[in-house]
């Protein structure tokens, strides 16, 4: 085996990937404290070709070095929105017939390799805040929770990891 150089993974340009069909999916961040998790959520969202990243309440916005310490320019590629409640938001994306997924541990949970998406349907994952997690009313609007089977001690990832898993997988399970 030899590694690849750069010139020969395939990358495309920012402009390319703004025209190429998306994932049907939209990542929502609900007060992320981290200005490098929120980077590395736009790296993972270009990745995955994630439809658009909305950055709420306290969730820092580019330009921003420490996001862009992280994004490695994905801030340029992802489309992003700021809006201040997330409450509000997760009601409008129902609204525009977006299932929203709260990413949570809860009650009556669907645990992340036990959920098939519909097909034709576009979802919206919910990031909690690093300490609290998402917002119970968030969770209270949402159409259901996922949440990530962990088997150890902890019971706790980083949002960026859990991120990273989530649309892994739903990625793996819509294209």
């Amino acid at each position: 085996m030899r590694k690849l150089k750069n010139n020969e993974l395939g990358r495309i340009s920012v402009d390319e990937f703004k025209d190429v069909s998306k994932t049907p999916l939209i990542v929502v961040l609900d007060n992320i404290r981290s200005l490098n998790n929120v980077g590395s959520v736009f790296r993972t969202s270009d990745a995955f070709l994630i439809e658009k990243i909305y950055l709420c309440g306290i969730t820092a916005i580019p330009p921003n070095k420490e996001i862009h310490k992280t994004a490695l320019g994905a801030t340029e590629s992802v489309e992003w929105e700021y809006v201040k409640d997330t409450l509000e938001l997760v009601e409008r994306l129902k609204k525009e017939n977006v299932k929203v997924l709260s990413i949570e541990q809860a009650e009556n949970s669907t645990m992340l390799n036990e959920f098939i998406p519909d097909e034709n349907q576009k979802y919206a994952v919910v990031m909690g805040n690093e300490v609290k997690g998402v917002q119970q009313e968030v969770v209270s609007a949402s159409d259901l929770c996922i949440e990530i089977p962990q088997l150890g001690t902890k019971h706790s990832l980083n949002i960026s990891v859990s991120c990273g898993i989530v649309l892994w997988d739903l990625f793996n399970k819509l294209k």
